[in-house]
């Protein structure tokens, strides 16, 4: 199957970036940030690096965790969760 090359406002080589910047964030490996969502680790890998796109229902789930991040008591994980969020996708207001 073809990929988009643009999925939520987000382009495909921004994808990565995202997924990569949230796992990081969230001080997770590709292994638990895969479990977390729901996909094998060569998957989160692939993403990060360009060679695949995540489905739609993927990108929602790294939505939820975007919004997740934001809403914990950590002051320094929500401003890092609102600098992802403007960076990559500053026309969506996430929600839970």
């Amino acid at each position: 199957m073809a990929f988009p090359r643009n999925y939520l406002g987000v382009e495909q080589p921004a994808i990565g970036q995202l997924i990569r910047e949230l796992r990081q964030t969230s001080k997770l490996t590709q292994e638990k940030f895969a479990a977390q969502l729901g996909v094998s680790f060569p998957t989160i890998n692939r993403w990060e690096n360009g060679h695949a796109t995540p489905f739609p229902l993927a990108l929602r789930q790294i939505e939820i965790v975007l919004s997740q991040l934001a809403e914990l008591p950590d002051g320094a994980l929500w401003e890092r969760s609102q600098a992802i969020q403007g960076k990559y996708l500053p026309s969506r207001k996430l929600k839970a």
